[in-house]
């Protein structure tokens, strides 16, 4: 019996890589309170496993008394001189127990405390095992759904596959082989749960790892990634050498490495950026393959505002804009994309309406609050409306109006030209019939008149006259 519980432990201590002095003690503790449960808590009990003959040791020790009054923790002097005759009053002796006499109901406990605590100590040997192994890809075998998510057989343990954490339009079916991403090891009553997940961005880092010996030799530095789970994702790339491309790197001869990361993640499309200290050339490598004019950044607010050409827009902004989210989540900035169009209209606007606030000497802050947004705004308002804006006075708004008029467009100030010289025309006409008439008139009866009747007279009647029976007549016979 000794030598087959000797062996028991030592199998045990390998199949489940348990130390095996833990599984001593343990076995010890369960035998202690096997004893304490027959002969109770107050009773001294000292249990120990005898490596040379594989047997558990039990020994009950007692008071020598003269007298006993409790039998568990006492014993006569006359009793105790028949185990070993120099005993003295108040002398500890000890009385060996055998195991096999502590019942079935004991043996059942202690079997009940050494299962427990073996359990114990293997979901605590789990527990280590699997917290150190954060972001590192597991493989196992899916083994059953659960109302969270999908049970996946790792081997020594089970991992929980919840359903936010798996791509979209992914599905599985038991005894499939899935590879996921450790992201969680968590302490619970029942064991370690070891958490992990498909739709990571984590999760493509690590492919990359694994496909790319560049990237596992830390001579190409994975910056950032940005997933659409299934459908998208982005991965700032930086090569740590010159010599070695990053983008070239991770692609591999024919697109090998990438393929292997693409069919893994269900035919996920991958962007490959090249990573750049400077904000705006990071942002137009991740806003590819969208055709960028410039770019303003505005770093107190964490902004880019990029502006494309026209026909630029649908580009950078994607399908149901997710080039724009994809970049802005690899930049860790907002984005707000504008056609240069819209952006030079937009600025017009602005710097008119700076301007005027800078002629007025009244922050454009106050001008916004009042509820004036633009130039126009500000140019159509009454001197009412604009003294009601803070810091505006009487001299101010003349500053201003002189400002508006000189500031407003050129096709607005030719149609005021027009309508002040449209005045100007009539009342001149006006003038020119109540002066110039007389004048007129005599000049034509003084002058043109004598001469106009002497030219007829002298040339044109004659020439006319003469002209007129000779030509005409002739060709009147002809004709008859």
């Amino acid at each position: 019996m000794g030598l087959e519980l000797k062996k028991a432990i030592d199998q045990i201590s390998k199949d489940k890589g348990l130390d095996r002095a833990m599984l001593v003690e343990t076995l010890e503790e369960a035998v202690r309170t096997s004893v304490q449960r027959k002969y109770g808590e107050d009773v001294d009990v000292e249990v120990s496993f005898n490596e040379e003959t594989g047997e558990i040791d039990v020994f009950q020790y007692k008071i020598v008394v003269d007298r006993v009054e409790d039998e568990c923790a006492q014993v006569s002097l006359e009793e105790a001189r028949k185990h070993d005759p120099s005993i003295r009053l108040d002398d500890e002796m000890g009385f060996r127990l055998k195991v096999e006499d502590l019942g079935r109901i004991a043996a059942q406990s202690a079997k009940q405390v050494i299962i427990q605590r073996m359990r114990d100590a293997e979901q605590g040997i789990i527990y280590d095992e699997y917290k150190d192994r954060i972001n590192e890809i597991a493989s196992g075998i899916v083994q059953r759904r659960d109302k969270a998510g999908w049970i996946i057989n790792l081997g020594r343990t089970e991992a929980l596959l919840p359903k936010e954490e798996q791509i979209p339009r992914e599905h599985y079916k038991r005894g499939d082989r899935v590879q996921a991403l450790i992201i969680e090891v968590r302490k619970e009553g029942r064991g370690p749960q070891v958490i992990v997940s498909r739709s990571h961005r984590d999760y493509m880092a690590a492919l990359f790892k694994r496909e790319v010996p560049e990237v596992d030799d830390g001579i190409v530095q994975i910056m950032g990634v940005a997933r659409d789970p299934g459908s998208r994702a982005k991965v700032a790339v930086l090569s740590r050498e010159r010599d070695v491309d990053p983008v070239g790197a991770c692609v591999g001869v024919r697109g090998s490495r990438i393929q292997n990361i693409v069919q893994e993640l269900r035919s996920e499309r991958i962007d490959i950026v090249v990573w750049s200290p400077d904000i705006a050339a990071y942002a137009r490598n991740a806003l590819a393959p969208a055709v960028i004019s410039r770019i303003v950044v505005d770093e107190a607010e964490g902004l880019l505002e990029v502006i494309v050409p026209d026909d630029q827009l649908t580009n950078s902004i994607g399908r149901k804009g997710q080039n724009v989210k994809l970049a802005a989540k690899l930049l860790g900035w907002k984005i707000d994309i504008y056609t240069e169009t819209r952006y030079n209209e937009a600025n017009a606007i602005g710097r008119g309406l700076e301007q005027l606030a800078a002629v007025a000497e009244v922050p454009a802050e106050n001008f916004a609050a009042a509820g004036f947004v633009s130039f126009e705004a500000v140019s159509l308002a009454s001197d009412e409306e604009l003294l009601a804006v803070t810091g505006m006075t009487g001299k101010k708004l003349g500053n201003l109006r002189a400002a508006v008029n000189f500031l407003r467009p050129s096709g607005e100030k030719a149609n005021a030209d027009g309508d002040a010289a449209a005045s100007d025309t009539a009342d001149g006409t006006d003038a020119a019939t109540a002066d110039n008439t007389d004048e007129t008139d005599d000049a034509a009866g003084a002058d043109n008149a004598g001469e106009a009747d002497d030219a007829a007279g002298a040339d044109n009647a004659g020439e006319a006259d003469d002209a007129a029976p000779a030509d005409n007549a002739a060709e009147t016979n002809d004709a008859d």
